[in-house]
């Protein structure tokens, strides 16, 4: 199906999946934005926008967004094993521990919720430990949520956690962080186009900064997020 065969309604089942109240800790990661600001790479307004945005659509997009494309998709067609192929993609993808170890407990988390939520699929076991956008992917397919739009809401719910580290961060205020939102409206909407478009052999990681500061931060040393 292409980007933009889908229906017009978006679920309101997906306004609740990206919810900063879904409980699977995503509050307590900054996804190497807090040994951003420790190096002084993020500053101000300007500086968190370029930082949030830059690795939103270079890095998350071109690699968790592309393979979640393909795992609602597999879900889709109910092909289990191409399934777990994309998801061992991305597990593979991560560029240091926190990342990892960030990807691997929010999955967790989600299994553990889509479970006691009684979701098929996630009672059956997808298999083997999963990343947290091929959790999103289970959940997004049982409330019959279209792919194009569970992307959205994936990259919005990377962006929107972002911004709630960077006005604790830096420090901005909330009227700074809502400038930032909606500056990212657009680029979201780019980005999960790109996401949904790119050729496989063009899926991956490139955002050095992004893994130099994720590595930073696993022994910096004052800490108020675990990523």
């Amino acid at each position: 199906m292409a980007f933009h065969d889908r229906p017009g309604a978006m679920s309101l089942h997906l306004l609740r999946l990206v919810s900063p109240s879904l409980p699977v800790g995503a509050f307590s990661y900054s996804r190497g934005l807090e040994a951003a600001v420790a190096a002084r790479m993020v500053i101000d307004e300007t500086s968190a926008r370029n930082w949030i945005l830059g690795t939103l659509e270079h890095n998350y997009a071109e690699l968790d967004g592309a393979l979640f494309w393909r795992m609602a998709h597999a879900l889709e067609r109910d092909d289990s094993e191409r399934f777990l192929s994309w998801d061992a993609w991305l597990a593979a993808g991560r560029e240091s521990r926190e990342l990892a170890l960030e990807d691997r407990q929010m999955g967790e988390a989600l299994l553990r919720l889509l479970t006691d939520l009684d979701v098929s699929l996630a009672r059956r076991g997808p298999g083997r430990a999963v990343t947290y956008p091929a959790m999103f992917a289970i959940a997004a397919h049982h409330w019959g949520i279209a792919p194009a739009d569970a992307l959205m809401g994936l990259i919005w719910s990377v962006v929107e956690a972002q911004v709630a580290a960077a006005i604790r961060l830096v420090p901005l205020g909330h009227t700074s962080g809502q400038r930032i939102l909606i500056a990212a409206v657009p680029v979201v909407e780019r980005a999960a186009e790109n996401a949904a478009s790119l050729p496989d052999d063009e899926i991956g990681n490139v955002a050095p900064a992004l893994a130099m500061a994720s590595a930073w931060h696993e022994t910096q040393y004052s800490r108020l997020f675990r990523s």
